[in-house]
């Protein structure tokens, strides 16, 4: 048998486990060809900040092969490959670094996974690889593109080629999200499955510009220690892949919990409302618009909500919801005064506690190491550390700060709350290209990303986000799989055949 067994660009997890319980493929001819693909096109897209050793990987897919053989399954997914962003902590003898995307924590050592790493392996999934991501999920400087870091370089998407010059953060060739590398890698055929991570959209932004289906759970219902996470307030662990039921299993796995219905296509049980995309939409700041980009989204998403009514979804549209300025505690922001206090108080002291060796003891450590490294660990075109010396200098903390986050939780839930039963609609439905992933986050509720349609422009996919109540992953996720049934397939990079001319 050739390692060409497959395609991909399009083949997913589901696809593969068949191919696997039919004899047609083996997960060592999977991970071959995996490699191969990541040999064809990293060099240009730059998703990955390291990947397993190849005879490590082959010997870890060979003894899955035999559990096969022998009749041991361990889950839906034993034997197939998946990405993990750099944030998870992954054992050294697995033969990746965990970074967070700087090159502080190159040498940083670990003996053991953590608990979303272990639960991956434990269910016969094979890390292959690390996800390129944005350095400390954009807690270094407020200048950085999306998908840049210190240790990786600049993530580039399949679809569009180089970024532009001059290009604003979220602007139409720019990746979008720290969890880019995460999503790159699915979209380029690096692997089917990845895991990322969401703060604030790190989720929502590089799935729907690589077309793919992903879950942003409730926040706080998995145990992510040894996971980087920038704003333990907002962060959570989350999977993305290529269709609905990728998403569904590796859920299954991640919650540990069945999600049955989720499988369900039938949108007649389903009430949806939708936002109106005139008023919810990305700022001219953050993404410039040129002719036709607006008013094709708008035009591919109006004809989305009339696929789901035409289908049986009862939809209501528009729907109203309060504006981001009503996000505000007692007329403040209170986003970067969590964010500092808890990057600088819990999600650097936690990561750097997860590793058995490291190279800094502290955040102050990392501003001094920067200092004195700074054509490697601060090169152009970002040499700054403005937030981390911003979080560094943060006072915020103690019995205001919990008060603080008590308050703006609160606050997040009620606004969500109020439209659903002011509505009477199970989910929201807004443009991936929203700021309205930000409510989600305040309110610590979960949220899903599917593919909705590709920029005549210059090919940059789009897509939806959708939010729920919290615990509610199996409704969205229902959503996900009846929306997919009745909408055309994901597209697919067209340009990364030819990757080497862009």
């Amino acid at each position: 048998m050739t390692l060409s067994c497959f395609d991909p660009l399009t083949t997913d997890a589901v696809d593969l486990q068949l191919m696997l319980e039919s004899n047609k493929i083996t997960s060592v001819q999977i991970i071959e060809q995996c490699l191969q693909q990541i040999e064809r096109h990293e060099a240009v897209l730059n998703a990955l900040i390291s990947v397993a050793p190849r005879e490590t990987l082959l010997h870890i897919a060979a003894a899955l092969d035999d559990e096969r053989r022998a009749g041991h399954i361990r889950s839906p997914l034993h034997g197939i490959p998946i990405v993990l962003k750099d944030c998870f902590i992954t054992a050294s003898e697995l033969g990746m670094t965990t970074t967070a995307g700087s090159v502080v924590f190159a040498g940083a050592t670990a003996s053991k996974n953590g608990v979303i790493v272990q639960k991956l392996i434990d269910a016969g999934l094979i890390i292959i690889a690390k996800g390129n991501m944005t350095e400390f999920a954009g807690m270094k400087t407020i200048k950085m593109m999306p998908g840049w870091s210190s240790y990786g370089g600049q993530t580039i998407s399949p679809y569009t080629g180089a970024i532009k010059p001059n290009e604003r953060l979220l602007g139409h060739s720019a990746p979008g999200g720290s969890s880019t590398g995460s999503a790159v890698a699915v979209a380029a055929g690096y692997s089917p499955l990845a895991m990322a991570g969401e703060t604030i959209g790190s989720i929502v932004t590089p799935t729907v510009r690589t077309a793919l289906f992903a879950l942003k759970p409730t926040h706080g219902v998995q145990d992510a220690a040894g996971m980087y996470r920038m704003a333990e307030f907002f962060d959570t662990p989350g999977p993305m892949g290529k269709c609905a039921a990728d998403v569904i299993s590796l859920s299954e796995i991640l919650l540990g919990r069945s999600l049955q219905s989720a499988r369900d296509r039938n949108l007649k049980d389903l009430s949806i409302g939708f936002v109106d995309p005139n008023k919810w939409k990305m700022a001219e700041a953050m993404c410039e618009q040129f002719e036709g980009t607006e008013a094709q989204m708008i035009r591919v998403y109006e004809a989305a909500v009339a696929r789901i009514e035409q289908n049986g979804g009862a939809v209501k549209y528009p729907i109203e919801i309060a504006e981001l300025s009503a996000l505000e505690v007692d007329g403040k922001d209170a986003i970067m005064p969590i964010a500092y206090s808890d990057f600088k108080n819990l999600g650097i002291p936690a990561f750097i506690e997860g590793f058995d060796d490291c190279p800094v003891s502290s955040l102050q450590d990392i501003v001094d190491f920067n200092l004195r490294n700074k054509s490697t660990a601060m090169p152009e075109p970002y040499p700054e550390q403005d937030q981390l010396i911003q979080a560094l200098n943060t006072t915020e903390g103690g019995e205001d700060l919990a008060r603080l986050k008590k308050k703006f939780r609160e606050l997040g839930k009620s606004i969500i709350n109020e439209v659903l039963d002011r509505e009477k609609v199970h989910v929201i439905v807004t443009p991936g290209d929203s700021p309205l992933c930000i409510h989600a986050a305040v309110a610590g509720y979960p949220h899903v990303t599917v593919p909705l349609g590709v920029l005549d422009y210059n090919g940059r996919p789009f897509g939806l986000c959708v939010i729920g109540k919290e615990h509610e992953e199996e409704l969205l996720l229902h959503f996900m799989a009846a929306y997919e049934s009745i909408s055309p397939p994901r597209a697919v990079p067209l340009r990364i055949e030819t990757s080497r001319a862009i």
